[in-house]
């Protein structure tokens, strides 16, 4: 058991699937006409849609790291030449930087970028740049807060002039190539390309796009991408998309060229602030240096000393070397005084000398971090204000790094006055040793040892002058070119393939949507299924198909088409809800609403029974809207059922007629249409008719009123040994099944069966896939076959 029960599980779960997928089985076409159109739509986009290329350029980042923080971090690269280098960023800054729009700015002024001209197109306007451009639109100047034309800008070439048209502007302006011209945003002038190459198509009328050169910045911008090529590494990749390649190599190449130059800048800067503090001390030592070489001659002069010797040899030599060490301490001392003074005079952001012979290793590290934050913070407010968080921090840090600088020479002077002190010490102690060397030796060698002081100094700075010179001579690019702007050929937009790949997924889903909410929202039944799953007990025994145009509504004698094998299919199964062998069979045929085809199912019910051997006789029970006639206009005015339920003196036999297209089969049509028929109906008469009809008929066929719009039909329902409830594919609504369901089960009406008419075949329960040649033989246009 529970194996067939799992059978018919799984047989009613595919079935269910069918069901479900039907709608869209049917219209299978829809969705070949969607993808088709989605194709072709997509075709066409693709055609008149101008393409989008990726250029890319690479470039090395020299004298930068990667920051793990969210500060740069500062460090001392190794000096050329004695001078201090440029301090290391982090390699997101220098993303930042590319990024600016100081930088981009700079690159749409020199490329003259901010006009674009475009040639008019029927469907597309595509931009013209270089070769393809007949002329260059410069700025020269902009207006403050000026307002640019917000409709189309029409530029027409005639010969050296060019007339500008829009609406924007008051009236046309006529301009002559190569001469100024002040438009309502500011001064523009024309120039002729001379490397113009004129196409063959080309109309002489061309379409304008002014731009701000910050609002032509930031559109290039948006499309400007700047990433690292490897985590660890410090090589950019810098891309753009546009519609013009050689447009984006021209602007990213720029670019490089004017980051380099920008770098170079602030790079030179503090070796021109050290060039020049040197320059100021060699001028001042210089002058020192020719005051103590003249008071040595005069000393010479006024003590007639040609050459002198020390009489105490040995206590000089002891002393040498303290001598030499004062030296040393004295020169330190006067860098220290001169770095205090030069401190003390510059701003609060300005670079201090470098490597001017400073022995104190810790002063001169402070200094080198000193430049390198002012460095720092020059290079950020290039591109941010004063109100950026970072600068801010580094603001704080020059200030703490300038006190902690004045602090360290100042302790240095101290220690050096305290070490001088010191010396002086021991010189005096060896003076008393030397005591016997006359005063003018002692004399002399004090000029010497000033002498040789300023000497030193004054080579020591020249050097340093030379080493400056060298590093501002040799300043190296800080972006290396990898790999000049190149394009790639294919482009990143339109992407056929996904384009293609949309319009088929589109040209699915727009007929599969379309089939869903026509299902979601169809409240009319369709097939033999919608109908049982709807009637609560009562058999759907029948399916009448769909007259094909041109197609007579009646069956005829030996009729052979699949209508009028439906109605034999129907005849068999309503026999099955008859008494076998009976006689005067009463066939009571109704339905819910006007239109379903209630007589249509009558008739020919009626016409298919009668045969030679069974009489048939339908009444038109329907005495408000009498249907009967219409299928023979010649009988209208007949006497009727009317006219026997009002008059009893009218004889059965008077309102019997017999049918034109079966002679087995007699018709009672339904008479004058009278203004009391629920009255007429109750009267009994209509019982008796049908009473009297049962021993001269086998079936008696009654064609009634709608059931839902008037009461007429209730009245004689109980006379029915069948009724054949008729519903209409696409036509009946679904809440009118549950009408006839609530009227069965208050038991208005007696021994239902329903039947499904005007079903298309796609909607019959087996469709056009079997034949039995009734209809195997009718000729079909393709077309027909090919949506069958």
């Amino acid at each position: 058991m529970d194996h067939n029960y799992l059978q018919e599980k799984a047989q009613n779960d595919t079935f269910n699937l069918r069901e479900i997928i039907k709608p869209y089985l049917y219209r299978w076409y829809w969705f070949i006409l969607g993808v088709l159109a989605t194709i072709i739509f997509a075709w066409f986009l693709l055609r008149y849609t101008i393409p989008v290329y990726n250029t890319e350029a690479t470039l090395l980042i020299k004298e930068v790291k990667k920051s793990t923080s969210g500060q740069p971090e500062m460090s001392v690269i190794s000096e050329l030449g004695g001078i201090g280098g440029m301090g290391t960023n982090s390699i997101d800054n220098e993303i930042e930087i590319f990024k600016s729009k100081k930088l981009m700015l700079s690159v749409v002024k020199e490329l003259g970028l901010e006009t674009n001209i475009y040639a008019k197109g029927n469907l597309k306007d595509s931009e013209l740049y270089k070769e393809s451009a007949p002329f260059v639109v410069r700025v020269i100047s902009e207006k403050r807060n000026a307002v640019y034309p917000n409709k189309e800008v029409l530029a027409i070439v005639n010969n050296n002039n060019i007339t500008i048209k829009s609406e924007s502007f008051k009236k046309d302006i006529q301009v002559e190539f190569n001469k100024a011209v002040t438009m309502p945003f500011g001064i523009v002038i024309f120039q002729k390309n001379p490397l113009f190459n004129k196409s063959a198509v080309d109309t002489g009328k061309y379409i304008l796009q002014f731009m701000s050169g910050i609002d032509r910045t930031r559109s290039l911008l948006s499309q400007l991408n700047v990433s690292l090529v490897q985590k660890e590494a410090t090589v950019l990749k810098i891309s753009m998309s546009s519609e013009v390649p050689e447009k984006a190599q021209d602007i990213l190449n720029r670019l490089a060229v004017n980051y380099n130059r920008e770098a170079n800048l602030d790079k030179n800067s503090e070796a021109q602030k050290t060039a020049s503090f040197i320059d100021e001390r060699i001028k001042l030592i210089g002058e020192e240096l020719g005051k103590v070489e003249t008071q040595k001659e005069d000393f010479k002069v006024q003590n007639n000393i040609a050459d002198i010797k020390a009489e105490a040899e040995l206590s000089l030599e002891n002393a040498a070397k303290i001598r030499q060490t004062q030296i040393d301490n004295e020169s330190q001392l006067e860098l220290v005084n001169s770095l205090i003074g030069y401190l003390n005079k510059q701003g609060a952001y300005q670079v201090l000398p470098l490597n001017v012979g400073l022995t104190d290793s810790n002063t001169a590290s402070d200094i080198t971090m000193y430049n390198q934050l002012i460095t720092e913070r020059e290079r950020l407010l290039a591109s941010s204000t004063t109100a950026n968080p970072l600068v801010q921090d580094i603001t704080k840090q020059i200030g703490n790094m300038r006190t902690a600088i004045s602090e360290s020479l100042r302790k240095s002077r101290s220690a050096l006055q305290i070490v001088n002190a010191n010396i002086q010490s021991e010189q005096n102690r060896l003076s008393g040793r030397i005591s016997k060397v006359p005063v003018q030796e002692k004399l002399f060698r004090s000029i010497e040892r000033q002498q040789n002081i300023k000497e030193q100094l004054y080579l020591l700075l020249l050097q340093k002058r030379e080493e400056a010179a060298i590093s501002l001579a040799i300043a190296a690019p800080k972006a290396r070119i990898v790999d000049d702007a190149l394009t790639n050929p294919t482009p990143v937009s339109p992407k056929k393939s996904i384009i293609y790949l949309g319009a088929l997924l589109i040209g699915l889903l727009i007929p599969f949507v379309i089939i869903y909410v026509l299902e979601l929202f169809n409240n009319k039944l369709q097939t033999k299924k919608d109908l049982e799953k709807l009637s609560m007990g009562p058999a759907v025994v029948g399916e009448l198909p769909s007259l094909e145009k041109g197609h007579s509504e009646l069956i005829q004698l030996n009729d052979l088409s699949p209508l009028a094998e439906a109605f034999r299919i129907l005849i068999t199964n309503i026999n099955f809800m008859l008494p076998k062998n009976s006689k005067g069979n009463v066939i009571f045929v109704t339905s819910s609403v006007k239109g379903e085809g209630k007589t249509f199912t009558a008739v020919n019910l009626a016409l298919t029974l009668a045969t030679p051997r069974k009489k048939v006789v339908i009444i038109g029970s329907d005495i408000r809207n009498p249907q009967l006639q219409r299928y023979n206009e010649n009988r209208r005015g007949l006497v009727g059922l009317s006219e026997y339920m009002y008059d009893q003196q009218v004889q059965t036999s008077e309102i019997i007629h017999s049918s034109t297209f079966n002679p087995y089969c007699d018709v009672i049509y339904s008479g004058a249409i009278t203004p009391n028929p629920t009255e007429l109906l109750s009267n009994g008469r209509y019982q008796h008719l049908v009473e009297s009809l049962k021993s001269e008929y086998d079936y008696i066929i009654l064609d009634t009123a709608p059931l839902m719009l008037v009461t007429d039909s209730f009245i004689i329902a109980d006379v029915a040994d069948v009724t054949v409830y008729v519903t209409r594919s696409n036509f009946t609504e679904k809440e009118l099944v549950l009408f006839a369901n609530a009227q069965i089960a208050d038991k208005k009406i007696k021994n239902v069966v329903f039947v499904l008419n005007d079903v298309k075949d796609k909607f019959r329960a087996y469709g056009n896939k079997y034949g039995y040649g009734y209809s195997a033989d009718e000729a079909k246009p393709w077309w027909k076959k090919l949506f069958d």
